[in-house]
């Protein structure tokens, strides 16, 4: 049996240190993200859940979302105008994300050498006990205009 306090994958939501049932929300949002096979903002997963006669709150989307990061289950983009976007994690461990600014692909990826520049750019600023994001967009080869060719 799970520690006091855990919320194992698929058991429910924590709200302030007690963990709740499952909820037929909480498999109606996790079923929509599979569904999904971009990153999406928790409005346009409301949305989807609406369209298909789910009476689910935004604030339970946002709640339920929450949860899953912390699980480490959903990958979290935040837009240059502060927008946050979700999708299910497809790789486990640590990782970043390459995005095309023009059709909104991601690709995960994972990089030695970003994580010992971040460790060294921590060091040399006395940080201890370091975490870090990266996210780095450009436009992916399908919306990339093609290479010139001279004559």
């Amino acid at each position: 049996m799970p520690g006091a306090g855990s919320s194992p994958a698929g058991h429910g939501v924590r709200r302030g240190g007690k963990t709740s049932r499952s909820t037929r929300q909480g498999a109606a949002i996790s079923a929509a993200l599979g569904a999904t096979e971009t990153f999406a903002t928790a409005q346009e997963l409301h949305s989807l859940l609406r369209a298909t006669g789910d009476s689910i709150g935004l604030t339970t989307v946002y709640r339920h979302l929450q949860v899953l990061v912390d699980r480490g289950e959903v990958d979290v983009l935040r837009q240059p105008d502060g927008e946050t976007l979700y999708r299910r994690c497809v790789s486990e461990g640590h990782h970043h994300h390459l995005v095309c600014r023009a059709c909104g692909l991601a690709v995960e990826v994972s990089s030695p050498d970003v994580e010992a520049w971040a460790a060294r750019v921590a060091a040399a600023e006395g940080f201890v006990d370091v975490t870090h994001t990266v996210e780095i967009s450009g436009l992916c080869r399908a919306c990339s205009p093609s290479p010139r060719r001279d004559p």
